[in-house]
């Protein structure tokens, strides 16, 4: 199943499944929700061989009457609509400069079954942070050297009983990583393959006693107000579609 399938019966829960009925014509949620995944790979830029950067900032604007049937649906399209972006941007490896925005908006110009895409990235000059994700919950890498272990002089403490006190250390210079195991008693895994140390490319997975560690770079930057990269792309009813 797509995501664009499992947008759709998201919003069906999300207004009682009235979906089907309310809307019989003009502008569907699943044509926005392609529109804004073909705006994001229009607009990608390659920033380095694992680095792809993408508009953060998405207004899609609707004639007068497919306005007011979205608007209809309430929050629950926002948040749909959102999600859709960022889990796009997952699965293609794509970057945002800062928090997700996805807003509706009324544009009179427009014929109803129309819609059009505005985006933009905020100016400045876009860091890159390496972070860990530990059962659900990121932690920023915030000095050269981060010690993880279940021990509570760790940097990074984990309840696994299977770990050491001071298990690995996760080694970050701003640029690269690497994966170095503490002389533990159960060793450390790198993408299944037991190591003392390696480079720790984005997005590999370091396992520990039973915990999971994943390494992700991610953008960081001071926006400011002007937008550096504005975009409008036009689509018709029958376009975007799956």
């Amino acid at each position: 199943m797509g995501l664009l399938d499992s947008f759709e019966r998201g919003l069906e829960r999300a207004v009682n499944g009235a979906f089907a009925k309310t809307f019989r014509s003009g502008i569907q949620p699943v044509e926005i929700a392609s529109a804004l995944r073909s705006e994001l790979d229009k607009k990608a830029a390659v920033v380095s061989r694992d680095r792809i950067l993408v508009p953060n900032t998405l207004a899609v604007r609707l004639a007068p009457a497919d306005s007011e049937r979205m608007a209809a649906i309430g929050p629950a399209l926002i948040g749909e609509l959102t999600e859709i972006v960022r889990t796009h941007a997952a699965s293609q490896h794509y970057s945002f400069a800062g928090p997700v925005s996805v807003t509706l908006q009324r544009d009179d110009e427009l014929s109803t079954g129309t819609l059009r895409v505005d985006s933009r990235t905020a100016e400045g000059t876009v860091s890159w942070r390496g972070v860990v994700d530990i059962a659900e919950k990121r932690h920023p890498l915030r000095k050269g050297r981060t010690v993880i272990g279940r021990g509570s002089d760790a940097d990074i403490t984990i309840a696994d009983a299977g770990t050491s006190r001071k298990h690995v250390e996760i080694l970050w210079d701003g640029e690269r990583a690497m994966v170095r195991d503490l002389g533990s008693t159960n060793g450390t895994l790198l993408e299944g393959q037991k190591v003392t140390e390696a480079p720790l490319p984005p997005e590999s997975t370091v396992r520990i006693g039973r915990t999971d560690i994943v390494f992700r770079v991610v953008p960081q930057a001071a926006p400011i107000a002007r937008a550096t990269d504005a975009a409008t792309r036009q689509f018709g009813v029958g376009e975007g579609r799956l």
